[in-house]
């Protein structure tokens, strides 16, 4: 971990956590561009349908000031493995301090644990590409700019389709 990320601890939420992630999301997402303003409720579909698979706090003196999800995806092709990056938040006033790129190593690390064969997200390409996610051809999520749909590989061959995301995605409150 960075060490000049604060006094920053990475964890698997508590359930007492669950409230203050929604709040947190919330927040993070408020002014944010190309949002519904839903991802507080995303999240919180996903926990409900069981099918949160990672989901990590950034911590700072008890206060929950980051989070990452982290869902199965289904694709066309019938590639199972595959994994689906996000939301990930950070408390608007802790932003550029280093807490999202530490809670995206620490998802990734988590998806190698868990023998994944990559993970997808839909983001912004020079933020994340320092991570090795990129576009790869074949790999579509639809209606989405290719840019801004990425993927990163651990293992096996790269799936050929369409990805979907769980319904929880659709959640809007």
């Amino acid at each position: 971990m960075n060490n000049n990320v604060m006094n920053i601890s990475i964890r698997n939420e508590k359930v007492s956590d669950i409230q203050s992630i929604h709040q947190l999301t919330a927040a993070a997402f408020l002014d944010a561009p190309h949002t519904d303003h839903t991802e507080q409720f995303i999240v919180d579909a996903l926990r409900k349908s069981g099918l949160l698979t990672i989901s990590l706090i950034a911590e700072d003196a008890g206060n929950v000031v980051g989070h990452v999800a982290v869902s199965p995806v289904s694709i066309s092709d019938g590639t199972t493995s595959w994994y689906g990056l996000g939301p990930i938040s950070v408390s608007p006033n802790e932003q550029g301090k280093g807490i999202g790129s530490a809670l995206m190593e620490a998802a990734i690390l988590n998806l190698k644990e868990l023998n994944a064969d990559g993970c997808v997200l839909l983001g912004e390409p020079d933020y994340y590409q320092r991570f090795g996610f990129k576009s790869m051809n074949g790999l579509e999520l639809p209606d989405v700019p290719a840019e801004y749909f990425q993927a990163l590989m651990f293992s096996g061959d790269l799936p050929q389709g369409n990805v979907t995301y769980h319904e929880s995605f659709s959640a809007t409150s």
